[in-house]
């Protein structure tokens, strides 16, 4: 079991949720994967079955088209650094250093996408477009989508899926869920270097700029 006193900490701006069975297994799942609680997860205690049913439907939207690891990466992080969310840009973006290397993921944060194929270049780009201004897009652009090989099941269930993971974002980044200080060390530097946004590591006054290492990786 998680010691309650572990999740009073300046994760967020809420006072620390009741830690329920519910939210207790998302704190365990979290240890058993990671080693550590997440803040985000620490935030979500208030509603943890939403959390898990949110996380779920991402999951059933991202298999009907379906999307591979890397594809859903190159979604998460295209829209969450759009967005300026350094949390998920972070977790995503070690992520899928881990799988493909450092500059695919410090790339794409930085909106540089060459290291992408074409129709994952076009998926970066419609990420991009529906976070920031989803009332600019034209037919055109789903056009574009179509011509990378996307068919319409693809771009509707895409769609949804960056939907669903900017609401995630914007639940965590509103009340302040800063980027867990174990990234420092387990985000490359190509990833830290490229995130310029959102929160600081270990959150405000934590004495880091952003989220560049304090020391040299």
């Amino acid at each position: 079991m998680t010691d309650d006193r572990n999740i009073r900490t300046t994760a967020h701006f809420l006072d620390p949720a009741e830690v329920t069975k519910a939210a207790q297994a998302e704190f365990d799942a979290d240890l058993a994967e990671l080693g550590f609680v997440m803040n985000a997860v620490r935030l979500w205690a208030y509603q943890p079955q939403t959390y898990r049913s949110l996380l779920s439907l991402m999951s059933q939207v991202a298999s009907v088209a379906p999307f591979s690891f890397r594809q859903r990466g190159i979604l998460v992080l295209a829209s969450v650094s759009a967005l300026g969310d350094s949390y998920c840009s972070l977790a995503w973006g070690t992520k899928l250093a881990g799988r493909f290397g450092a500059e695919v993921p410090g790339g794409i944060l930085r909106g540089e996408d060459e290291t992408l194929s074409k129709p994952e270049r076009v998926m970066a780009a419609w990420a991009r477009q529906v976070t920031r201004n989803p009332n600019s897009t034209t037919a055109s652009d789903v056009g574009a989508l179509r011509e990378a090989g996307f068919s319409d099941t693809d771009i509707f269930a895409m769609t949804v899926y960056i939907a669903l993971r900017l609401a995630l974002a914007t639940v965590n980044d509103a009340l302040g869920a800063c980027p867990d200080a174990e990234y420092l060390t387990r985000a490359p530097a190509a990833v830290l270097d490229s995130i310029t946004y959102g929160r600081p590591i270990g959150g405000a006054g934590s004495g880091r700029p952003l989220c560049r290492p304090t020391t040299a990786h």
